[in-house]
């Protein structure tokens, strides 16, 4: 464990300090990103048949694939990350503040990623202005699709108020070892601030956090976006109350793994091991287990209601669905990374960071390939067919799956350029570790004071 002392300097490290492989993350992220646009420039031009979605019919297949699937987990991380940073501050888990900050990032990100395959999936984007802005005063009384858009925008909106707000006690206090190049958004950033703000500013974080609390459950991916299957009856696989619950122990769980993957590369590349600390790692994989727990459990309530004296419609989609190898595959991985969490409970020599970022990867790709199979697999077992010809197979086209590659390339290059700009951890997570009580205006400890007496 180190005993090093967390100051400025290291949070001001990933601003100052540029390795070779800042470059090599940047130009892969990059490339990943480039390759996927290239690829969306081409179903543009061609129409969206190039991914096979939209051929339902006699023709087999689905109007909803992978797009829709990712569409969901990207807002499920986003999610689950600012409830992982509003609990902080509501909660009093300080123990989770170094990386309060990057889930707040992964929020911004996540959200992004999200909107932008609402915009692909619709394959012309001027359909956002002709199909969603000019009509939004009559379609957003009856359709949770316009719901979604919504809340979506709304959450974007108090995510990025709560994290500025955040970010202008830190830019005034390093202003003056801040980049240079970049003064003009930090004067953004510090309009009209003085220190005289900073409890209103605490006490408007505070509520914007209950306020996402609250919210999370009853609007986002508690409510509104599950409402868009779970409202609809004809569709066996989707419908039910379970929806809700299921979609957000999802979030909290891919969040989660989403922030240790992310707190493991910051730690290794500006060396924050004093900062984000073995303790950090452990804590976020018991309640990675917690939720997968929570996860599984949803799963098996949905089963069972599928398989035991089921409507015959219910029993058909839950046997297509128990048969299905990409449904069982992510359960097994979800089961395998519960079971890790376990075994290194109860011996915690079992425990290592690269593991913890391991079981993060294994539940990130569960629950991806988990929302792809429900959105897909949904749409084959209608109570109602519109034709006689058996149900068709879906597997994602190859533009499909460089989507999801790219817009992970998205969301590192999103985490990369931020942190050359503004810190990526709080100011006050390095006085909180460092004992400056009071976020830097309590008077100070009593062995600071003796080494300014000595002075």
């Amino acid at each position: 464990m180190s005993t090093k002392t967390p100051s400025e300097e290291d949070i001001l490290r990933p601003m100052k300090h540029t390795s070779k492989k800042f470059f090599v993350a940047f130009a892969l992220a990059a490339l990943a990103f480039g390759v996927f646009l290239m690829m969306w420039s081409y179903q543009l031009s061609e129409g969206l048949i190039v991914t096979g979605l939209a051929d339902w019919g006699s023709g087999g297949g689905v109007t909803w694939g992978l797009y829709i699937g990712a569409f969901i987990w990207w807002v499920g991380i986003a999610h689950g990350g600012i409830i992982l940073s509003a609990a902080v501050r509501l909660l009093g888990m300080d123990r989770y503040m170094p990386v309060a900050r990057l889930a707040e990032l992964l929020t911004i990100a996540g959200l992004s990623a999200a909107g932008f395959y609402i915009i692909v999936h619709m394959g012309r984007p001027d359909r956002m202005v002709t199909s969603i802005l000019g009509y939004y005063h009559v379609t957003v009384n009856n359709s949770p699709l316009v719901w979604d858009v919504t809340v979506i925008t709304m959450y974007f909106v108090m995510t990025a108020t709560y994290l500025l707000l955040t970010l202008r006690y830190d830019v005034s206090r390093l202003r003056d070892d801040l980049p240079s190049h970049f003064e003009p958004i930090y004067k953004l950033l510090t309009i009209g601030y003085s220190e005289k703000e900073d409890p209103v500013v605490e006490r408007m974080v505070w509520w914007l956090a209950l306020a996402i609390i609250i919210m999370a459950p009853l609007l986002l991916h508690g409510g509104v976006i599950p409402w868009l299957f779970a409202l609809i009856p004809t569709m066996p696989g989707w419908f039910g109350a379970i929806q809700g619950p299921q979609f957000l122990t999802i979030a909290l769980t891919s969040a989660i793994a989403g922030v240790i993957i992310i707190s493991f590369a910051f730690r290794n590349a500006y060396d924050w091991d004093h900062i984000i600390t073995d303790d950090v790692f452990r804590g976020l994989t018991l309640w990675l287990g917690f939720f997968s727990l929570l996860f599984l459990w949803l799963q098996l309530q949905q089963i069972t209601s599928g398989v035991f004296a089921a409507p015959t419609d219910q029993t058909y989609a839950t046997a297509a669905k128990l048969s299905h190898p990409a449904y069982v595959g992510s359960i097994a991985l979800v089961f395998g990374a519960l079971g890790y969490i376990f075994a290194q409970t109860i011996r915690p020599s079992l425990f290592t960071k690269p593991r913890a970022v391991a079981t993060g990867v294994v539940v990130l790709i569960a629950t991806l390939v988990e929302k792809a199979f429900f959105v897909a697999e949904g749409l084959m077992y209608p109570t109602f067919g519109l034709y006689d010809a058996v149900p068709g197979s879906y597997f994602p086209s190859i533009i499909e799956i460089f989507s999801v590659i790219g817009t992970i390339g998205m969301v590192v290059l999103f985490f990369l350029v931020v942190a050359k700009i503004v810190p990526v951890v709080e100011l006050h997570a390095i006085e909180h570790l460092r004992g400056d009580h009071g976020h830097g205006h309590e008077p100070k400890s009593e062995s600071a004071q003796e080494a300014e007496v000595e002075a």
